[in-house]
């Protein structure tokens, strides 16, 4: 049986296309139910999403009739990686796949060194992703 490893989740996915979506918008706030219709989003998940979203300070939010949502900073200035990381947490391979516990090994362990090079990798090439990059296609 084939695995597969994904590198973006549920969460992060709906919370980038709500983020593209704000952006591709500009002006004005944006309703949940507006969202909920253009995206597919499930209702629950996408509240979840954007109060996590606005917490961590990428979202404004304006309560009551003719409240919704907009980027509290520029498209250009939010990174995927950052959107990755509100939802996942870092970037983490694996912290050992020979072991259920902690390696003794840690620091000697070939495979982890190049795990972390892949890490790195990663973190480097989605960094510049933005969600203006994402909208327009650069």
């Amino acid at each position: 049986m084939a695995m597969s490893i994904r590198l973006i989740n549920r969460n992060t996915d709906y919370a980038v296309r709500a983020l593209c979506y704000m952006a591709r918008k500009k002006e004005g706030l944006t309703s949940v139910p507006e969202l909920v219709k253009s995206l597919r989003i499930p209702r629950p998940f996408l509240r979840k999403i954007l109060q996590v979203l606005h917490n961590k300070e990428l979202l404004i939010s304006q309560k009551g009739a003719g409240g919704g949502f907009k980027l509290a900073r520029e498209p250009k200035k939010i990174s995927l990686l950052e959107v990755v990381k509100v939802f996942q947490g870092p970037i983490k391979l694996s912290e050992c796949v020979l072991q259920k516990e902690a390696c003794p090994n840690k620091k000697n362990c070939f495979l982890r060194r190049r795990l972390g090079t892949i890490e790195q990798f990663i973190n480097i090439q989605l960094k510049p992703i933005t969600i203006e990059g994402m909208i327009h296609g650069n």
